[in-house]
């Protein structure tokens, strides 16, 4: 969908319901750990004062429902969009803005498109009275619909299905294009494939040929025959590409390239990557990307980074990044990127397995991987680093309690550390679909045992914590800092406690001022994160520059 003549605001209402972002009139300066919670939908037309915006659609009856609004690309149907935080289904709201004349001046009569919080719903293309929409009810690696808007709500015997789910390859995204097709983008194995089908009749008519990579952005209208994607990959910067459709819809389009983000200094072809399925604690096949130089050798001394992170239905696909660079040229190391369960890689149901009570999953996969790469000679316990932000940052956190000897560093960014209070402080609400509520006592069981503020132990003599530097920011509004702070605390005080003098391995936190959860942080403090958090690294792993 595409904004054409409205522009809709999300407001996310304090705790109080009284107050909302333009009108707020607390401190200017310092941080917020209030709830952020009571979302409502409010119109504001360009050039006009916030303080006029219009209420739309009203959604404080639920403090924890987030809410979205799109206009259609003929302009006419006001599709809203409401989920509780983080759960993987939602309900599609619709307002005819024809029939209202193209205008907005009050809070509208939406009506149910699918109101039952059953599945995932995304709304892509109306025709008349009609709806395209993607959806993984009772297909979690999703299926393309067709649906009458005022039928749609009774349920799949109103529906038409146009492209079936495919089980093995999961459907990320389709976009209408010249009039009479659509783009459809999959992920399979981790790597982005695209097809043309009808939009008729939802048949495929061909193949985009593109690299192994990710398609990270995307520029199409359905009235249009002229489209523009962007491609990365682990060694390739990004790529415009153009495509050019004809009025044959079967005749074969070919990307053409418009430009290329070239790296100086750096020959790509040293370089070699590969993807490795291995075994976790229960035999489910987990893939992982291995980096390296071409003429790496396998004797389980080369200095490595795995990376991974494992939830919210996130897939890690493959994407161009110059620390890696940094690490596979001047350290000679290995980068390993894992897709672990509670990702999408595989669709909803690869998500289910590890989120709430399935969590534990996560870092039997990660602890696998780690596994899996002394195993095959890659590197060897002194000379491995974890890495993980966010709720990767809770992975490398939970993992390096769980398994302190196979580890030589943590890398742990912005984590999730308290799974008891967590709920309690900004966004962190929304996340409770995802780990599960500690007011709940069974939710409260599978939590605690894992939380790693409430778990950290030092390993007895001669097993070291391995060697950490927690990261974190003062104006955090996602993760708030206190999560790192406790835990380093903890750390600190079990070390001392219980470390009987064989603990040498450094603990340390780096906290940024005048920083938040990492977004829109500016270049001058990238690259001084990327310094410590590499000179860390080079210390602690005995790593040497080339």
């Amino acid at each position: 969908m595409l904004r054409l003549t409205l522009t809709f605001r999300l407001i996310s209402l304090l705790s109080l319901g009284t107050r909302r972002y333009p009108n707020f009139n607390g401190a200017m300066e310092g941080s917020t750990v209030d709830k952020q919670e009571f979302h409502s939908l409010y119109f504001h037309k360009l050039g006009t004062d916030c303080k006029d915006d219009v209420l739309v659609a009203d959604f404080r009856h639920d403090a924890n429902i987030m809410v979205d609004g799109d206009v259609s690309e003929d302009g006419r149907w006001l599709i809203v969009t409401a989920s509780k935080g983080c759960d993987p289904t939602n309900q599609l709201f619709y307002y005819d803005l024809q029939a209202a004349g193209n205008k907005i001046d009050g809070k509208v009569e939406l009506k149910p498109l699918f109101d039952k919080s059953d599945a995932k719903y995304s709304f892509i293309d109306s025709d008349g009275e009609s709806a395209l929409i993607q959806t993984n009810y009772k297909a979690p690696m999703f299926k393309l619909i067709r649906v009458k808007f005022d039928t749609a709500n009774g349920g799949p015997v109103n529906w038409e299905t146009i492209v079936a789910e495919n089980e093995r390859h999961k459907l990320d995204w389709v976009a209408p294009v010249a009039g009479d097709r659509f783009v459809a983008v999959y992920l399979e194995d981790v790597k982005n494939t695209m097809y043309v089908h009808s939009l008729k009749t939802g048949q495929r008519l061909y193949q985009i040929p593109i690299d192994i990579g990710s398609i990270s952005s995307c520029f199409i209208k359905k009235d249009s025959c002229e489209a523009f994607f962007t491609f990365e990959s682990f060694f390739t910067p990004t790529v415009v590409y153009r495509l050019e459709f004809g009025t044959d819809a079967a005749k074969e389009v070919k990307p053409e390239e418009i430009r290329r983000v070239k790296i100086p200094g750096v020959d790509f072809s040293q370089f070699a990557v590969k993807q490795e399925f291995y075994p976790s604690k229960d035999g489910t096949k987990i893939p992982m990307y291995i980096l390296h130089r071409k003429d790496v050798v396998l004797d389980g001394n080369n200095p490595t980074i795995l990376n991974g992170y494992g939830g919210f239905n996130v897939a890690d696909e493959p994407y161009f990044s110059i620390t890696r660079l940094l690490v596979l040229q001047h350290f000679h190391g290995v980068v390993v990127n894992t897709n672990l369960r509670g990702g999408s890689e595989y669709g909803e149901k690869w998500h289910e397995g590890g989120m709430r009570e399935n969590k534990q999953n996560v870092f039997d996969d990660f602890i696998a991987a780690a596994e899996y790469l002394v195993e095959k000679k890659y590197t060897s316990p002194a000379r491995l680093a974890i890495h993980g932000g966010s709720n990767g940052g809770l992975l490398v956190a939970a993992c390096s309690q769980q398994r302190p000897d196979l580890y030589g560093a943590v890398l742990n960014r912005v984590g999730v550390m308290d799974m008891l209070r967590f709920h309690k402080f900004t966004i962190g609400a929304a996340w409770l679909p995802e780990y599960g509520n500690p007011e709940v006592a069974q939710d409260f069981q599978f939590l605690y045992k894992y939380s790693p503020l409430h778990k950290v132990k030092i390993p007895a003599d001669p097993v070291q914590w391995p060697s950490t530097m927690l990261m974190t920011a003062d104006h955090d509004d996602r993760v708030v800092p206190s999560h790192s702070l406790k835990y380093m605390a903890q750390l600190y005080h079990e070390a001392r406690a219980e470390g009987n003098g064989h603990q040498k391995n450094p603990l340390i936190m780096r906290v940024e001022v005048r920083a938040g959860h990492g977004s829109g942080k500016p270049t001058s403090k990238i690259i001084a994160e990327i310094v410590d958090m590499y000179s860390f690294l080079q210390r602690v792993l005995k790593m040497s520059w080339f």
